[in-house]
């Protein structure tokens, strides 16, 4: 055994000590020495190191570099890039697990790592996005390009993602059985990110739409195909009320993108009673699909959600079936009152995190 393979070693038996989560997680993962990288990189379920790279580091830098590999592998970063452009996206995920890494204890970045504190806490596709609409994204320094290029077939596609799912799961288990506590800080939200991915917002939005308590019938065929399983609608119409803010934090494109969806929806299922509205600090409309001004943005102040639910409570008559969208950022103001009805949170790249809107299901435009 080599010195460079002793120190790999020695680097799993400190994990196990200082970081119990990685440390049960790098069980699940192969690692070698591999002489034709200049640092260290991950094809997805192994993890190789340049010998020339290892004897270069410190102890904790080893270490940091250990879960660095483990968690791009781990949070799927390989399978989930698609057609995104690599080098883009291995900043994006650099982002991302140098977020975690920095706050756990024991573990040193060596020196100009890739790190924004701003969207840090954002996953990996939100990143991406965020970083592709910016004038000059961040350099990889660290590292490098250490995602490694996806040649692997559908089939061990989806072998790595159940072999990660299960490896995440168990290696919160087994932390926890030991009595190490909790997973580490910002874990837990890309651990159930994995094991429970959410839907793409399209499929969000066109399930939220299509949906009444009383009308549901059975699946309606056109849809299945896309992996789309709505309900078809029979009967009464539903009402939808949708607003969009204007306070500056929708783009052009997002807007299109979004407005598009919406005429498809209102195409195909007919029964649902549109009203669009634009609101800022203000609310502006109603419009209707047949108006000139459905696709005229209105606005440009600041930003409060309070007009758009006080004016549908004030005008939604009792017993309603009404279904509420609002396609924002989520920074502004927020009703203290609770709304009856459903609500669907649309929420731009770089807007407030899922978990601090105070209601409703929150699908982001990613």
């Amino acid at each position: 055994m080599t010195s460079q393979e002793d120190t790999l070693s020695a680097c799993i038996l400190r994990l196990r000590k200082k970081a119990p989560f990685f440390g049960a997680l790098s069980l699940f993962m192969h690692h070698g020495l591999d002489d034709t990288i200049e640092t260290a990189c991950t094809d997805g379920i192994s993890v190789f190191f340049s010998p020339t790279f290892v004897d270069s580091l410190t102890p904790e830098e080893i270490d940091a570099v250990m879960v660095h590999e483990l968690l791009h592998a781990a949070l799927l970063h390989m399978g989930r890039r698609g057609a995104r452009d690599p080098y883009l996206w291995n900043v994006a995920a650099d982002i991302v697990v140098n977020g975690i890494i920095r706050k756990q204890p024991g573990l040193t970045l060596p020196l100009n790592p890739c790190i924004d504190y701003k969207l840090e806490n954002y996953e990996v596709e939100e990143v991406y996005e965020i970083l592709q609409s910016s004038v000059s994204p961040p350099s990889i320094v660290w590292i490098g390009q250490d995602i490694m290029a996806d040649a692997s077939i559908p089939l061990e596609a989806d072998k790595i993602q159940a072999h990660w799912k299960q490896a995440l799961q168990e290696a919160a288990t087994i932390t926890r059985a030991l009595g190490h506590g909790a997973t580490p800080n910002g874990m837990q939200r890309l651990i159930d990110g994995i094991t429970d991915p959410q839907l793409d917002w399209r499929s969000i939005l066109w399930r939220f739409l299509v949906r009444t308590p009383v009308d549901f019938t059975n699946f309606d065929r056109r849809f299945i195909g896309q992996g789309l399983y709505l309900e078809s609608l029979d009967g009464e119409s539903v009402s939808v009320r949708i607003a969009i803010d204007t306070s500056g934090s929708i783009s052009s494109t997002e807007l299109a993108s979004f407005i598009t969806e919406l005429r498809e929806i209102l195409r195909l299922y007919p029964q649902l009673d549109c009203e669009l509205y634009y609101a800022d600090a203000a609310l502006h409309g109603p419009f209707t699909p047949e108006d000139e001004n459905f696709e005229n943005p209105v606005g440009g102040g600041g930003t409060s959600f309070v007009p758009f639910f006080d004016h549908l409570e004030e005008t939604l008559s009792f017993g309603t079936t009404a279904v509420l969208v609002y396609l924002t950022d989520g920074y502004g103001t927020f009703p203290t009152r609770i709304p009856d009805q459903p609500v669907l949170w649309v929420v731009t790249p770089g807007g407030l995190p899922s978990a601090t809107f105070p209601f409703g299901t929150v699908a982001r435009l990613i």
